[in-house]
């Protein structure tokens, strides 16, 4: 059965815990506070609905910070914009559960929509007791939704033999380049949705000569090509721009489709390129 996908910016789909998402929404990997703020800023003006942030990334006060400006100069409901964050150190139960708390209280908000486990570094007792701790969390109310970010097929199996409550979300490496199908099958199969943290592939792979001749064909920007890539494959995906420009442009993908041939043309591109972390495998 061929992947749904969302016809506007503001449009969500389901997660396995009945909850939804907005299918694009705005990274903010290594920016700075003023970066960030203007970031986010733009992007909510822009229409974005959806907004990823993380412990490590030492930012999320000016991700709430822009949000709380954002909301209150507009009226906007709090549950409208979806603000995801992550968990930086997976140590022990009561640690992640402190550290979410920090989290909560550094972003300016009651709640994140959703949660993750940034990795699945630490080996499978420290990985059990840290999503432990996220299933309380979410009972809790202090996250809507709870996911992972950056594990391996195995790893998402050992939760299976466990049998504990499913992430809704793996948040991985994602792009034409990078197509990981090992953990996009058991996730699929499980029903997890897939999230794409460098749908750009840091925009290292513009001048592929097939992403030029798509891109020409619909008169489209390469970026927008890759972009329109996941989401036609169901994809979450949340592009990074400290430019208002980009962030605008990265957007304008919902009013053109990409080919069955030109999506297979573009799967066909895959070559593992790590542009960052890679830590799928680890133990």
């Amino acid at each position: 059965m061929a992947p749904s996908f969302v016809s506007d910016l503001s449009g969500r789909v389901k997660l396995l815990d009945g909850t939804t998402i907005p299918q694009f929404g705005l990274g903010v990997y290594e920016m700075n506070d003023q970066e960030t703020y203007d970031a986010v800023k733009w992007a909510l003006e822009a229409g974005y609905k959806h907004v990823d942030t993380a412990e490590w990334y030492e930012n999320e006060g000016a991700v709430g910070r822009a949000l709380k400006e954002y909301l209150g100069s507009t009226n906007t409901p709090r549950s409208e914009i979806y603000i995801t964050s992550k968990l930086m150190h997976n140590r022990t139960y009561e640690s992640a559960l402190a550290d979410l708390k920090t989290s909560l209280k550094t972003t300016g908000v009651e709640y994140f929509d959703l949660y993750l486990m940034h990795s699945a570094i630490g080996g499978p007792e420290i990985r059990k007791n840290v999503w432990r701790a996220l299933v309380d969390a979410q009972k809790e109310g202090l996250c809507k939704s709870i996911g992972v970010s950056n594990w391996g097929a195995k790893h998402i199996q050992e939760l299976v033999d466990a049998g504990s409550p499913l992430p809704v979300l793996n948040q991985i490496d994602l792009h034409p380049f990078m197509r990981h199908p090992d953990i996009v099958e058991i996730c699929e199969k499980l029903g997890i949705l897939l999230e794409a943290w460098g749908p750009l592939a840091r925009a290292k792979r513009f001048d592929h000569p097939s992403l030029i001749k798509i891109a020409e064909s619909h008169q489209r920007e390469p970026a927008q090509i890759m972009l329109r890539w996941g989401l036609q494959h169901g994809f979450i995906i949340i592009p990074k721009s400290v430019s208002q420009k980009r962030i605008v442009s990265n957007a304008q993908i919902f009013d053109f489709e990409l080919s069955p041939e030109q999506m297979k043309e573009l799967d066909g591109l895959d070559e593992y390129f790590v542009t960052d972390w890679d830590v799928v495998d680890c133990d």
